[in-house]
């Protein structure tokens, strides 16, 4: 090989190492800077990462900071919101009347409200206020953050208004607080319900809530409700009237024309069915009880007017309630009293249909026909019927508390020569006209053989179920026993000569009406005075009827443009004694009947002649 060649190839072998060192420098130069390069990559993810971390650090800690401080605040707010005292309007009750066998009378007072202990609700009542409103009561907090988190957010929104609060928070709501729709009072109801509900009994907050709850019909409170929509006191309710009572709290407005409305009804009916099943699912109510439940039948509604004839009942029995309390009429009536009256609403219902249908329809010349009609038990003085006219609402004067009789012959009996009478007997006799009640005890007296019983209206009178007034019948010796005997005699021949009464197995008036006392009959003799007022330009017709058990007296009265007038041709085709008569031994016949039986109707007879 010749040394050009030799020298060529050196030369590319050189060239190629050479090369190879170049690329291989190339290479590391590329490495390391490739290596810088991720370096420096790496110190940007580094620093990166601990900026991303400082960052989120701070954002923990201003969370933190502000969870700390919203803690503080609530904890501050919890500390300074004091539980307010319930609202005057929720506190304000009424006062509610029943005769003497508890049936209902009517109310006076702003609302229609009465507070009751929570022991007097059944525990299958307050199950299914609980099943159908918050089936959590009794373990949670008093609040529902989600249902506060709905609200919150319908009202930032302006979305429909959210429900789904608590028995706490709607008792807050509904006594405590307005029912304004904001943040701030939602936040605000938020703190009460749970400041009550650590400071409160659970069943001191579901006595407050059924007390003041609204259940439509006009009720405010358990206790109302039970009687607009059944006819019952809260303790009565049963399962059934308990279960759809709680219903009705979702939508009171619209359920309270249950009964009376088939859609409403139906509606009902299916949430009614579902609170059962929530109350049987818990255990509240056994699965025979669920079986075995029907849905209730509801009292009418609308009512009917509230004024009518009842009205004179509710007035007197007020003013001798507050008289006995010492109070005003206005601070009973909104002082959630409950007033136990002696009437017998039976007995009083009969005689105002009795009358209405006795009363002649058409009024002559302009004088108006008024009856008053008053029975009281003698030797006790309980006022059972006091009918003091057709409609109060026309006529708020009651006849048979105000009304004068003409006294005439109606006292003659009292003034037998030689008969000694006390007080206040005594007075009543030189009264020229004694009202129709004061005229009854008189007659009243002679029942009770001379005791006489001052007439009272109002039995017991309790609050929240206790007692704060019992009445104690006031009596006096008016009369000697003999000598009321002796007068009763007389009065029963006076009647017999007049035609109105004819001694025998059984009274009877001169028509030919007979009644015969099947009620516990009356012991000793049945006395019967009647008459009309003096001469023929009488202006009242009374009839006197009374037994041991009873005294009844029925007065006529007439008036024209308010003035006295004439009884006479006032009364059909009958006199007016006649009349008296006549209806008062109805009435008589309806107080002695049992329940059950019909009273004996009157023989068929030809009007006497005037």
């Amino acid at each position: 090989m010749n040394a050009r060649v030799k020298t060529g190839v050196k030369t590319g072998v050189k060239s190629r190492v050479q090369s190879r060192v170049n690329a291989r420098g190339l290479l590391g130069r590329c490495g390391a800077r490739l290596r810088g390069i991720g370096t420096f990559l790496r110190r940007i993810r580094v620093r990166r990462r601990r900026t991303r971390a400082r960052r989120l650090r701070r954002v923990l800690a201003a969370l933190l900071t502000l969870f700390l401080l919203v803690c503080a605040a609530v904890v501050v707010a919890y500390r300074m919101t004091p539980v307010p005292e319930p609202h005057p309007e929720t506190v304000s009750q009424s006062t509610v009347f029943v005769d003497a066998g508890g049936e209902y009378l009517g109310r006076r007072g702003p609302v229609d409200r009465q507070d009751i202990p929570l022991k007097q609700v059944p525990r299958h009542v307050q199950d299914a206020v609980i099943a159908a409103e918050n089936r959590s009561f009794r373990t949670d907090s008093g609040v529902a953050p989600s249902a506060i988190l709905r609200a919150a957010l319908a009202t930032v929104t302006g979305g429909d208004r959210q429900g789904g609060s608590t028995i706490t928070q709607q008792y807050v709501k509904n006594a405590l607080l307005t029912p304004e729709q904001s943040l701030q009072r939602k936040a605000h109801e938020a703190l009460i319900a749970v400041k009550l509900d650590r400071t409160r009994a659970k069943d001191d907050i579901l006595a407050g809530y059924l007390n003041t709850v609204y259940f439509g019909r006009g009720a405010a409170g358990i206790e109302s409700a039970a009687r607009n929509y059944f006819g019952v006191g809260a303790h009565d309710l049963t399962v059934s009237q308990g279960a759809a009572l709680a219903s009705i709290l979702n939508l009171p407005s619209y359920y309270e024309r249950a009964g009376a409305d088939a859609k409403v009804t139906g509606t009902l009916e299916r949430r009614w069915e579902w609170v059962l099943d929530a109350m049987a699912d818990s255990g509240a109510i056994s699965a025979r009880e669920r079986t075995d439940a029907r849905f209730p039948a509801f009292r009418f509604y609308p009512p009917g007017g509230t004024n009518g004839q009842r009205q004179y009942l509710i007035d007197t029995a007020s003013a001798e309630a507050a008289d006995r309390l010492g109070i005003t009429e206005d601070q009973l009536a909104r002082g959630g009293y409950k007033v136990h009256t002696t009437f017998d609403l039976g007995l009083q219902d009969e005689t105002a249909e009795l009358v209405r249908e006795q009363s002649p329809a058409a009024v002559k010349g302009g004088a108006r026909l008024h009856t008053a009609v008053v029975a009281t038990v003698p030797g006790d003085g309980a006022v059972r019927v006091l009918y003091g006219g057709a409609d109060y609402a026309h006529q708020p004067f009651n006849d048979a508390v105000d009304g004068a009789v003409e006294a005439g012959t109606v006292l003659e009996p009292f003034s037998h020569r030689g008969l000694r009478l006390g007080d206040p007997l005594g007075g009543l006799v030189k009264e020229t006209a004694p009202t129709p009640l004061r005229l009854n005890s008189a007659y009243a007296t002679l029942a009770a053989d001379g005791t006489y019983a001052a007439p009272y209206t109002v039995a017991k009178i309790t609050k929240a179920g206790r007692t704060v007034h019992t009445a104690r019948p006031k009596t006096r010796t008016a009369m000697d026993g003999k000598a009321a005997a002796v007068v009763t005699e007389l009065v029963n021949e006076s009647a017999a000569k007049d035609g109105a009464y004819a001694p025998g197995p059984g009274p009877a008036i001169k028509d030919g009406t007979s009644f015969l006392p099947a009620r516990p009959v009356p012991t000793g003799p049945v006395g019967h005075s009647a008459g009309a007022g003096s001469g023929p330009g009488a202006r009242t017709a009374w009839r006197s009827v009374y037994s041991p058990r009873l005294a009844l007296t029925l007065a006529l009265f007439a008036e024209r443009d308010g003035k006295p007038a004439r009884v006479a041709n006032l009364t059909g085709d009958l006199p007016p004694d006649t009349h008296a008569t006549q209806t008062a031994n109805q009435i008589w016949n309806m107080a002695n009947t049992p329940a059950g039986q019909p009273p004996q109707a009157p023989e068929p007879t030809a009007a006497p002649v005037p």
